[in-house]
């Protein structure tokens, strides 16, 4: 269940300029952990996508959750520069 402890939207990818997947969690910590386990979700584990390159916190789940659908609307250069404008090297981010 659930702590809702770190609401957050937020993109993965597989490598630089790589493939990307979008998504939205109460707990950001332990939906990690499910991705790199390749449980987060079959399109992550399909292609690869396990590392945290961009996330934004939230107070409300709903607010994760409109964020992670704009993010999917968006055209790929646009995610791609968002990720680049906080992390530029494509790091798998630390969440503390």
């Amino acid at each position: 269940m659930p702590r809702f402890d770190f609401i957050a939207a937020y993109l993965l990818a597989n490598r630089r300029n790589g493939t990307r997947y979008a998504g939205s969690a109460a707990d950001l910590v332990a939906r990690m952990d499910a991705h790199k386990a390749g449980r987060g979700s079959w399109f992550a584990a399909k292609y690869g996508c396990n590392l945290l390159v961009w996330y934004e916190r939230f107070d409300k789940m709903e607010s994760a959750q409109a964020c992670e659908k704009r993010l999917k609307r968006w055209p790929r250069k646009w995610k791609i520069d968002l990720i680049e404008s906080v992390n530029p090297s494509w790091d798998d981010l630390p969440l503390f």
